[in-house]
């Protein structure tokens, strides 16, 4: 009885491969929507485009005014107007400057956001998934590479985690690649 080699079997983890496809396809679809946040933050900042709106339409009433006015027979008017069109302007670029700055930080955070939150959730795949194969595949299907492709479970014909989830990330990258 105690001379019987005892046989131990590996049992994969039933979902895990679907689970990590699931999440990198997921991950790498919110990546390709991200860009399409920025119209919702700008939808968010509108009241500043309509006051930068309203403050060219002034400008080019102004400048209508302007070109009405005679240089030599009204100096000072054409003068005055002539600074409040500059004034304005300025005025202008600046509140765009501001806009577009804050346009770009925001979009800046929500990048440094959403990947550490895909850092989180891929380290906690690993972590979860770092003693079990995803999946066991016939031990020639991998013959050369095993060892790397069972890594870190070290279970002969066994996928690791890790191998899974660049063979996820780049299928799932060119599955999506028309779309981004």
């Amino acid at each position: 009885m105690d001379d019987l080699p005892v046989k131990t079997e590996h049992v994969t983890v039933g979902g895990a491969w679907l689970l990590v496809l699931s999440s990198v396809f997921l991950c790498n679809l919110l990546k390709i929507l991200l860009p399409s946040c920025s119209s919702v933050i700008s939808r968010l900042l509108q009241k500043d485009a309509e006051q930068e709106f309203q403050m060219r339409s002034e400008i080019q009433n102004m400048k209508q005014e302007l070109s009405t006015i005679s240089m030599m027979d009204e100096f000072a008017r054409y003068a005055r107007l002539e600074r409040k069109i500059n004034k304005m302007t300025d005025k202008l670029k600046t509140h765009v400057k501001t806009r577009t700055a804050q346009l770009a930080k925001i979009k800046w955070v929500i990048n440094i956001v959403f990947y550490i939150l895909q850092a989180a959730l891929m380290i906690s795949l690993i972590w979860k998934y770092y003693s079990e194969p995803v999946t066991v595949l016939p031990d020639k299907w991998l013959a050369p590479l095993e060892r790397l492709v069972a890594f870190p479970t070290g279970v002969a014909g066994g996928v690791g985690i890790t191998c899974w989830l660049v063979v996820c990330n780049k299928v799932v990258a060119i599955m999506l690649h028309p779309f981004s």
